[in-house]
């Protein structure tokens, strides 16, 4: 059987990529990336690839084969579904007669799903989810098929700046007064746990779905009014954002006497320390 080339085989150098490869670079760990259109990512070249969730993969040629092996392949775009995850993972060990592990990154997002008042605001990685949700559904197949879920909250940092999301997230004083709890994770603290998970042994990580924060949960009224004279320069004239004004309007007339609130008024509170625990690891940037 074919040995492993590399320690890591990325799937889609995008944002992640600009943390994840310098990091796999200090840490002398090999690795190959794919790019739809094979240009440079973080300064290292990449293979063109893209994958087709409905081509064969039953013979030993298939869309896999121009890829090099690798102990661990990290996939960092959604696949939906059934049958994309099975389609990845079978192709890939087809062409190559090798298994590796394989790791997906996903969103907290399939814990958004209503809670009842028995339940408690504390969500952990064991939490019940929207099994319907098309990612979610692909996950679990990989899970099943022995794969690692990297499911990861808001990511921030490099070119994605969290305060360039007030005025998509808020645009009436009825979206702010909507807002509750928001939980984010820098993209070094992404990399640094990827890198956690395959320097461990995959008996570590094998069939386990993974809840990333950097361990803030974090009051959307409190970013608001923090942020309130991003964007403004630096006129002594300049006037609070419209978002941060609502927001001490909504204090007042809901009786908020100071941010953040409570964690029973945000409602939702993501608890991602076993993660950290069990590799090992702390968040390097938590909190803005």
């Amino acid at each position: 059987m074919p040995s492993h080339d590399l320690d890591l085989l990325i799937l889609g150098a995008g944002w992640t990529s600009t943390f994840l490869i310098p990091l796999l670079q200090s840490h002398n760990l090999s690795f190959a990336a794919t790019t739809r259109d094979g240009r440079k990512a973080a300064g290292a070249d990449t293979i063109k690839w893209s994958f087709d969730p409905s081509a064969s993969v039953t013979e030993k040629k298939n869309q896999f084969s121009s890829l090099p092996t690798a102990k661990h392949v990290l996939i960092t775009f959604p696949l939906t579904g059934t049958g994309q995850s099975s389609t990845m993972i079978h192709g890939y060990e087809m062409a190559h007669g090798v298994k590796a592990g394989f790791i997906q990154l996903g969103s907290t997002g399939i814990w958004q799903i209503p809670r009842g008042h028995d339940e408690g605001v504390w969500v952990t990685r064991k939490t019940k989810y929207d099994t319907s949700n098309a990612r979610a559904v692909a996950e679990d197949e990989l899970l099943k098929m022995d794969g690692c879920v990297l499911n990861l909250a808001g990511l921030w940092g490099g070119e994605r700046d969290a305060r360039n999301w007030v005025p998509r997230v808020a645009t009436t004083k009825e979206a702010v007064k909507g807002k509750k709890s928001v939980h984010l994770v820098h993209g070094e603290d992404v990399a640094r746990g990827i890198v956690g998970v395959i320097t461990r042994e995959w008996k570590v990580s094998r069939g386990q779905r993974w809840m990333l924060t950097d361990g803030f949960v974090y009051d959307w009224w409190m970013l608001f009014a923090q942020w309130a004279d991003v964007g403004r320069g630096q006129d002594a004239g300049r006037k609070p954002s419209e978002q941060s004004r609502w927001v001490y309007e909504l204090m007042r007339e809901e009786g908020v006497r100071a941010l953040p609130r409570s964690m029973e008024t945000l409602g939702r509170a993501y608890d991602s320390r076993e993660f950290w625990e069990t590799y090992g690891l702390s968040p390097l940037k938590a909190g803005l």
